[in-house]
């Protein structure tokens, strides 16, 4: 038989369902069962009183931390104190770390809750509310009886089951010492307690309900079920009771105002489980022993505790091992979880005196009883998305770690981009060890943006291996800037405040153009130096895409990028040193790339070429030629930016040099591996094992091809000597039958190539729109090869003589199976030069578009005029079907004799000039009278427009439209390649301006359509009431938001707590009105805007509680 399932299956997830681990059970007889002399009238009195007092609640975490992770969900909990307005439910439900909670009550008041308290092990936690906010309903608080517990004792669980509003499942308790169920390896689990079991089938949203009798009162607490069965765990209600009666004191009934209380919770750090007495004999438990224990016990006992794990540090640490049996505790006999808790929880910061018996041998111990709040962490760091705290008792047992350890609950963006994964534990950062929570905050005080340090951290998964990574801090202002949040029981609310001292530069705003940039640190850690080379981290983590860090859309999450190879594959084509930072010593520091370099070679004497990339003696003519011009490429994407339909945050590929002077490089590369503008890039030179970053400068707003800049001044002297240009050859175009050198770069940073023969010179491409609308290539024709290197690499193609002709590029698609069912996926082409060439002669020469920085100099960048229309080639033949005339078809094939084709509309883009004037099926036949055959030839009558002094930027096409032949004048758009250059935050959602791949569906609302959803953050508000992406918001409390600035005026009246009506309408056109409660605490409203004169993302608080903190 299979291992069995279990889950904290009572409370419902509105995210992805929390991971289960297997565990087997054994099988145990019970005592005989008690006979039930409930009537069903006895029952329904029960559940009539019952029934009032049980609420559906409905919580956010709002940030990941200790064993749970950010996200919505809905359980269960129950009154327990009318006049102080106490609910207890489960500990997973209160969360150990932040948490927005409304309770609502079976007449549909709905009111917020606070926590007030949550065990540091066992699951039960209370939340608080105001009893005078019920207004309507009549209710009385559930009675906890633990007392009235027995096996055989007919129960009803009534909760929120499986979404239901109220359900009342039905059981009979089986077992009152049930083993604690273990949920999960890396999550929360309780230990030292027994746990009830019956055959009640509760399921998802249904954690925290009563377990009651027919008199109404609460036996247990609804934890957990098994998922492969019907049965049900509860926990026992003796330290619950304990708990509450200490909570009761907390607030004064005569001033309504609740303080916080201790409730003293003891512990040794020590897990024990029950065993039998036939396995304490095999243990080596003495004969005398045993027979001491079971006199001293009732006659229904039949085991004893024995030890089970012991925590690293703790007090039982080097005292306890697995296998000792407790015999006695300060004298008395301990054979119970109850009786065990009950002493340690009285002898706080004292000492206890253990009797136990290891391998037959008698043992006494006498340990200090530590406080388990002292170990229970109640506050956590904030840094560029990922939350850092000390490491909790639960997470200290089942990692096996000393609590208190810096410990990654969520890997944020610096960390994700370092390879830094969840659970991590921080053993040293930017040279300095790093034992508490404080002393990283001190190392991260001193550092800069931009800086690039040295973190070394352990694994529980590898713990016996340190690993060494580079982590480079943030140089734009993606996230804010690191705060430390802080419990306040008082309020249950989570304060907040600046980790870092106003002197921190951290907190200085980025670079200014021209001016050195001072975030140069080395770190020292040993005698040994290493230059700018990348340091790679051993494995590139895909996790962290929950809580604030943690963003997501509306269809399936796609969590690996169709450009983004993994370690076995292209991951490790950077890797060019050794990975182990151990014996590294001063590394020198990133810089931006608008502020001076710090020198990292001699420039006074001769340049050495010791470092170039040696040339292979077999090497062709074309692979010598090309390689000192190729880039390999690593893209990261912060998760809080994704914008565009971005479907990755990580991304790797091949780019080839087109410019390089004294002040400015540009690299070519497709946009399958720089697909947005809001994005880290790292380059690595082929010609010299140098790695620095750069920034995108161009996204074509059609092509498959964007130009990033690199600042020729941080290559050094001979870095500089080696990295050339690649000499483009743009004419002739390539034919079929021409032969070509694909040259790449192979995993090891080493040119590859190969000679290959064209086989379609002017393929078209046809990419339908992915679930998720982003980038894809139109209106293209690309270059098919008969032998390539798979669909992974990319690179040039290259004549004999080493001219780039093409780039090799990636494209991005969607495989889509039935009508539910899509996979991404990624082929490569050859991407003509020809249209790369035209810009980059733009940019050379000076465009007359708005100026950008590059490199601390302003350089105006060009505008395109295109005619914002998709279209696809069809055969001549298939045309003349449709009824095109024979003068017409020979007119396209004088024009083209090899094409033999006619351009047809697929759609119009969405707020184009072109919409409503073509539609979908007309062919395209002319262009002020010329024959029109290709998409080339479109780009050329547009470009004659920009050429021509008296143009009013229209195109006289020639249609063919249902048997006619038209006339129109059809308006063309001018786009920039900037990308999205602005995105805002509300309520956790992250809005902008539709971007061309949605625009190219072909729709926008009539009402508005200038913010446009495109992500969402776990645990906020718009995850509680599902405004998810691919929607467009149209009204905000009745008031229209036809573009992001009427958005934020009508925002930034809504006050903290203030319920907002929402419009929206869905991609497919359907409209939606929803309501959502705005939380400015935890979520605040921010923007995010590229500045042109400087270069950089600035993030800007639109309102927020105290916008001096956020």
């Amino acid at each position: 038989m299979g291992d069995s399932l279990e889950r904290l299956g009572s409370e419902e997830a509105l995210g992805p369902e929390s991971s289960i681990m297997k565990e087997e059970l054994s099988m145990d007889i019970d005592p005989p069962f008690k006979e039930s002399l409930a009537t069903t009238e006895d029952w329904r009195k029960a559940l009539d009183m019952v029934v009032p007092a049980v609420v559906v609640l409905r919580t956010n975490a709002c940030r990941a931390f200790d064993t749970e992770a950010a996200g919505a969900s809905y359980a269960t909990g129950f009154v327990v104190d009318k006049r102080r307005g106490i609910i207890l439910t489960n500990r997973h439900v209160v969360k150990p770390g932040p948490v927005v909670a409304e309770a609502m009550f079976v007449n549909r008041e709905e009111i917020p809750i606070y926590p007030i308290y949550r065990d540091p092990v066992h699951d039960f936690g209370f939340f608080r509310y105001d009893p005078a906010a019920i207004q309507f309903l009549s209710y009385e608080e559930i009675p906890l009886a633990p007392e009235d517990a027995c096996v055989g004792l007919e129960i009803r669980v009534v909760g929120n089951d499986s979404g239901e509003k109220v359900s009342i499942l039905a059981g009979t308790l089986a077992r009152l010492d049930r083993d604690a169920p273990h949920y999960k390896k890396d999550g929360y689990n309780d230990f030292n307690t027994f746990y009830m079991q019956a055959a009640s089938g509760t399921k998802g949203g249904s954690s925290g309900s009563p377990v009651i009798n027919w008199q109404g009162k609460a036996v247990a607490l609804n934890a957990g079920s098994k998922s492969s069965s019907a049965s049900a765990f509860f926990l026992p209600l003796e330290r619950v009771v304990r708990a509450l009666e200490f909570l009761q004191e907390g607030l004064d009934l005569t001033t309504n105002k609740w303080e916080a209380v201790t409730i003293h919770r003891g512990t040794l750090q020590v897990t024990f489980l029950h065993k039998g007495y036939d396995e304490t004999r095999r243990l080596g438990l003495l004969s005398a022993t045993e027979q001491l224990v079971r006199n001293s016990s009732p006659p229904s006992e039949t085991g004893m505790l024995v030890v089970d794990s012991v925590v690293p540090g703790g007090p039982a640490h080097n005292h306890l091992e697995p296998g000792d049996v407790l015999v006695r505790m300060n004298g008395e006999v301990i054979t119970q979880f109850l009786k065990m808790e009950t002493l340690l929880d009285d002898s706080v910061g004292q000492k206890v005196e253990l009797q136990i018996e290891r391998g037959g041998t008698p043992m006494t111990v006498e340990l200090l009883v530590q406080d388990l709040h002292s170990i229970t962490p109640d506050r956590f760091l904030e840094v560029s998305g990922a939350v850092i705290h000390p490491l909790s008792y639960q997470q200290a047992r089942n990692f096996r770690f000393h609590c208190g350890l810096v410990y990654v609950a969520e890997t944020g963006y610096m960390l994700f981009r370092a390879g830094v994964p969840r659970h991590a534990i921080i053993k040293k950062f930017a040279g300095e060890d790093i034992s508490t929570l404080e002393e990283l905050i001190s190392a991260l005080s001193k550092l800069s943006r931009s800086a690039r340090v040295p973190l070394e951290y352990i694994s529980y998964n590898d713990r016996h291996r340190k690993k060494s990574v580079l982590v480079t801090i943030d140089r734009h202002e993606w996230y804010a800037p690191p705060q430390i949040y802080k419990r306040d029981d008082s309020s249950g609310l989570w304060t907040v405040k600046l980790a870092l001292p106003p002197e921190s530069p951290l907190l200085f705003s980025g670079i200014h153009p021209g001016k050195q940039d001072l975030s140069n640190h080395s770190v020292s850690s040993c005698a040994t130096e290493v230059s700018a080379m990348d340091l790679r981290p051993q494995q590139v983590s895909q996790e962290s895409m929950d809580g604030v860090t943690s963003t997501e859309i509306s269809c399936d999450n796609v969590t690996v990028g169709l450009n983004n190879q993994d370690d076995s594959d292209a991951g490790t084509k950077k890797r060019r040193v050794e990975e182990n930072l151990s014996a590294v010593g001063d590394v020198i520091i990133g810089r931006s790339l608008n502020g001076h370099r710090e020198e990292r070679f001699d420039d006074s004497g001769a340049v050495e070429d010791q470092g170039a990339a040696p040339v292979a003696n077999n090497a062709s003519v074309a692979e010598r030629a090309i390689e000192p011009t190729l880039v390999m490429f690593e893209v990261h994407v912060p998760s809080l930016c994704m914008l565009d339909g971005v479907h990755s945050q990580h991304f790797f590929g091949t780019g080839a040099i087109v410019y390089h002077s004294h002040n400015m490089g540009l690299v070519a590369v497709d946009k399958n591996t720089v697909a947005v503008s809001v994005s880290d890039i790292m380059l690595s030179f082929a010609a010299f094992p140098i790695e620095i970053p750069g920034e995108v400068v161009f996204l074509h707003p059609v092509h498959n091809f964007a130009l990033v800049a690199y600042d020729p001044s941080a290559l050094g002297t001979a870095a500089a000597s080696a990295v050339r240009a690649a000499e483009l050859l743009p004419d002739p175009a390539l034919r079929r039958g021409d032969s070509v050198y694909l040259v790449g770069l192979s995993r090891s940073l080493q040119a590859t190539s190969r000679k290959s023969v064209v086989t379609n010179p002017s393929a078209a491409v046809n990419i339908g729109s992915a679930d998720c609308p982003r980038y894809r290539a139109t209106n293209m024709e690309v270059i098919e090869l008969d032998t390539d290197f798979g669909s992974t690499f990319s690179g040039v193609l290259t004549d004999e003589r080493g001219r780039v002709q093409a780039l090799w590029g990636s494209f991005s698609t969607q495989l889509k199976y039935g009508c539910s069912s899509s996979e991404d996926h990624q082929f490569v082409r050859g991407i003509p030069i020809y249209t790369i060439s035209q810009v980059l002669g733009k940019i050379i020469s000076g465009a007359d578009g708005p100026p950008r920085l590059i490199n601390g100099l302003q350089r105006p960048m060009p505008r395109l005029r295109i005619l914002e229309v998709e279209l696809y080639p069809t055969l001549l033949s298939k045309a003349r079907s449709f009824g095109l005339n024979d003068t017409w078809i020979q007119a396209l094939v004088k024009k083209d004799p090899m094409r033999r084709q006619v351009l047809r509309v697929k759609g119009c883009f969405a707020g184009s000039k072109a919409e409503n004037l073509l539609e979908q099926g007309d062919m395209v036949l002319a262009i002020n009278k010329e024959p029109v055959t290709c998409f080339r030839d479109i780009e050329h009558a547009c470009q004659s427009l920009d050429r021509s002094n008296d143009s009013d930027g229209r195109l006289n096409l020639t249609i063919f439209r249902q048997g006619q032949e038209i006339e129109l004048l059809v308006g063309t758009d001018v786009r920039d390649g900037n990308g999205t250059s602005r995105a805002i935050s509300w309520c956790g959602c992250i809005v902008q301006d539709p971007h061309p791949a949605v625009r190219a569906l072909g729709f926008l609302p009539d009402e508005g359509h200038g913010v446009y959803v495109a992500r969402w953050c776990h645990g906020s508000p718009v995850h509680r009431y599902g405004l998810y992406a691919l929607q467009w918001i149209v009204e905000v409390n009745g008031k229209p938001t036809p573009s992001l600035d009427a958005f934020v005026d009508v925002t930034k009246t809504i006050e903290h707590g203030e319920f907002v009506r929402v419009r929206t309408v869905h991609l497919n056109g359907k409209p939606r009105v929803l309501t959502l409660k705005q939380d400015l605490h935890y979520w605040p409203s921010w923007e995010l805007r590229f500045d042109l004169e400087t270069a950089m993302w600035r993030r800007k608080t639109i309102k927020a509680l105290d916008s001096g903190v956020l």
